[in-house]
């Protein structure tokens, strides 16, 4: 079995097939019927490196020691087999297209990044249209123009080919067509819809500012969260109204753009005769605030950030094929996934979970509980505006409880997804829920363990 293995970066389920009124993805629509939909699909850390170290060694943030975008996870493990490395050593050619370990954009657009060289027989590094006139991209903050941490955007003339994620996706169809008569591990990291937004014209034009609606959220959303669960971005607090959907619009104008490429790349496995043989693996590395909560972009514990897509086409797998699941998953899982569904034999370190009895039957689960953990050190708080905290976040198939500081001294969330998708009432405080506050606690104390256990190297 090949595997196309495809990553976008910084996107979160704003996509159709997720039940989004306005975004429109149907090649996503199109992956969704062709395998399984993960409803309830979580990140282990909500920033693109270490969210991306976790997933590719198959151990905890904890574990790799990777919580920021600056540290290298062979720093602290050396000889850690990475999801790739376990293809190449069967005998898979494996190689990468775009962003799959951790880039820092667009900056690095065009170089290998932070990658792993091991990982790989074979790479390239697009570089589009979007890097080459970065210089015309309109950002929020017009001191630093931080274009890869802030609010930033480009509606630009030219075609899909001539931006990077265009150049990519051409690169990883030519990789499957140039290996077909061999087993191959074929990544494909998307940057976009990673800020600086930018797409072509024609997918702004399919989201008029007018047809933009913006949250709507009670007054006092944040006045019962722990302070550590706000982020202090001040370009980002007191945005017009004009400003905010112009924001989204170019957010959800790249998640198109890119849904487009991903149109390309399907087209491509069926042209080339590689549907029956090829598992489809989708994923984004975290989920994305596009102003819920007062908040944009990541680096939170609430639903929105810890969020992901998650979808897996297996050709083994097709009486199931478009029958969503609610079964809790982790980004960490994939790597254990990925080695079953290959029928290859997995290294002793991986933590996580295999996935393969969900896309047997959507109905099945394979955890009770899903981590994602957060250090407030990451954020962008020069100077902090407030004691450094490291929390840690629980979701259930009903709850999501969270603790901020050790045993939750710098304060405790949670929140009744059944009755409060969008986590607006902490109920962590509440006298009736005393019980339900202990029970999640509990689990808490022994995920984060297993999240904190020395790896079996």
């Amino acid at each position: 079995m090949n595997v196309l293995f495809i990553a976008a970066d910084d996107l979160n389920n704003d996509l159709g097939t997720y039940g989004h009124p306005l975004v429109k993805t149907p090649n996503f629509d199109r992956l969704a019927r062709m395998g399984a939909k993960f409803e309830q699909a979580y990140c282990n850390y909500p920033v693109c490196n270490p969210s991306r170290a976790s997933l590719m060694t198959g151990l905890y943030p904890d574990q790799t020691g990777v919580r920021n975008n600056q540290k290298f996870f062979r720093d602290v493990l050396p000889n850690v087999k990475t999801l790739p490395q376990m293809f190449r050593e069967a005998g898979y050619f494996a190689a990468r297209v775009g962003k799959i370990f951790h880039y820092g954009v667009p900056l690095q657009i065009g170089t290998s990044g932070m990658d792993d060289e091991a990982s790989w027989d074979e790479v390239v590094n697009p570089r589009g249209r979007d890097k080459i006139e970065e210089d015309q991209i309109y950002s929020i903050d017009p001191v630093n123009h931080s274009m890869g941490g802030t609010l930033s955007w480009m509606a630009q003339d030219g075609s899909d080919e001539e931006q990077t994620d265009g150049i990519g996706a051409s690169a990883a169809i030519q990789l499957m067509a140039d290996h077909r008569d061999q087993p191959f591990f074929v990544a494909m990291g998307f940057y976009r819809p990673h800020t600086p937004y930018v797409a072509p014209r024609k997918y702004f034009d399919m989201y008029p500012l007018q047809m933009i609606r913006l949250p709507v959220e009670p007054p006092n959303d944040l006045v019962d969260v722990p302070h550590s669960a706000w982020v202090d971005r001040p370009y980002q607090l007191y945005l017009s109204d004009e400003k905010k959907r112009e924001a989204m619009q170019a957010y959800w104008a790249s998640i198109s753009f890119m849904d487009a490429q991903l149109g390309r790349i399907l087209d491509a496995v069926e042209e080339l005769g590689l549907a029956d043989n090829t598992i489809i693996v989708f994923w984004s590395d975290h989920g994305y605030h596009m102003g819920e909560h007062q908040l944009w972009q990541k680096t939170t514990l609430f639903e929105n950030s810890a969020r992901v897509p998650l979808m897996i086409a297996s050709p083994k797998h097709r009486k199931t094929a478009g029958l969503p699941t609610n079964s809790l998953a982790e980004l960490v899982d994939l790597y254990p996934t990925l080695a079953e569904l290959a029928g290859l034999k997995a290294p002793k370190h991986l933590v996580g979970k295999s996935l393969v009895p969900v896309l047997a039957d959507p109905t099945a689960k394979v955890r009770e509980t899903a981590l994602t953990t957060f250090d407030t050190n990451d954020r962008v708080n020069k100077p902090p505006l407030r004691p450094r905290a490291v929390g840690y976040s629980l979701r259930t198939e009903r709850w999501r409880y969270t603790e901020w500081g050790e045993d939750g001294k710098l304060g405790a969330e949670l929140y009744d997804h059944w009755n409060d998708p969008k986590e607006f009432v902490n109920l962590a405080l509440a006298p009736h829920m005393r019980a339900t506050v202990a029970e999640l606690k509990k689990l808490l104390v022994e995920h984060v363990a297993l999240a904190k256990k020395k790896p079996n190297l």
